[in-house]
């Protein structure tokens, strides 16, 4: 009953956002010009809205022809001023065109679409919708980039379905970019995935899957996995060592003090050395004084010694 009465006052708050934002003559642009709407000035919902703001600088709306119009267009500009502007406007008519977004060549379209689209009452989250149609291709459509876009828009949804599907993909897709865009959107649903997914992903072959994933551990609140962050520490990619310090830096995980300073007395890349020392400057385990003294005297590289010194007055 809880649900029924939440659908029906989520319903109710659409429908009277949508009666209230009422379409006005256009804010700019010649007679006619479609391309923008405000409340009405003359006191249908303007003043609850935006007080006592003059009219002329009140933030304008998107109409629905220009939601479909830039969505055709797909010019980034257009399609970030039409979406951000169209909010709260309901257009079952635009969700097809931006929907196509989602497999756009251009990133920051693809996020905006998958922004948008979430926020919609209409036509997305329905059976054989939008959302279901995305899961689909992000395990089975045939072409590597589209089930990767598909598994950055799931990131974007927040919805559980698409843990289930991106934790899947990390498991078992053969292609990289396709496990990359899964282990980043498993990090912007804020889980781990079921069966170690993530975990998964820390031990992938490929360097751009397990830095997506240190990417996801990183954003992950209460992220279990440390030991597996650890162990990259002694990675064959010197990027894929260095981000496994900061993200042990990051999350404070004292646990790792061992082979953190392992790695700033001996990894043999200055960035590494360096990040390392920082972590144990972080860390504030007294036991690492000897490794960060011996740094101080003997490491060939002045900034290293320098952050060495630092951690040592953080301990």
């Amino acid at each position: 009953m809880r649900r029924k009465h939440s659908f029906y006052f989520a319903m109710a708050s659409c429908v009277a956002t949508v009666a209230m934002f009422v379409a006005v003559p256009a804010h700019s642009g010649g007679p006619g010009a479609p391309r923008e709407v405000t409340p009405n000035a003359s006191g249908h919902g303007f003043a609850s809205v935006y007080g006592g703001i003059p009219s002329d600088q009140a933030e304008f709306l998107s109409t629905p022809d220009s939601i479909r119009s830039a969505a055709a267009s797909g010019a980034p500009t257009l399609v970030w001023e039409a979406l951000e502007h169209g909010e709260k406007v309901e257009c079952l008519d635009c969700v097809a065109g931006v929907s196509r977004l989602l497999y756009d060549s251009n990133a920051k379209n693809r996020e905006i679409a998958a922004w948008w689209l979430r926020r919609r009452v209409f036509g997305v989250f329905g059976s054989g919708e939008v959302y279901e149609q995305t899961i689909r291709t992000l395990q089975s459509d045939p072409d590597p980039l589209r089930r990767a876009y598909a598994a950055s828009a799931l990131g974007e949804f927040f919805l559980l379905p698409g843990i289930s599907a991106c934790s899947e993909a990390v498991m078992i897709d053969a292609d990289a970019r396709v496990r990359t865009a899964a282990a980043t959107a498993l990090g912007r649903l804020n889980d781990e995935g079921p069966a170690g997914a993530l975990g998964h992903a820390l031990a992938d072959a490929d360097a751009g899957v397990k830095l997506a994933a240190l990417g996801a551990a990183a954003r992950i609140n209460a992220f279990s996995g440390l030991s597996a962050v650890a162990g990259l520490t002694l990675d064959a990619t010197i990027d894929v060592r260095r981000r496994a310090i900061e993200v042990l830096d990051a999350l404070d995980a004292r646990d790792a003090v061992a082979p953190v300073a392992a790695a700033a007395q001996n990894d043999v890349d200055a960035r590494v050395r360096a990040e390392a020392c920082h972590a144990l400057g972080t860390f504030g385990d007294p036991t690492a004084t000897p490794v960060l003294m011996k740094i101080l005297k003997t490491d060939p590289d002045a900034f290293v010694r320098d952050l060495a010194q630092i951690a040592l007055l953080r301990l």
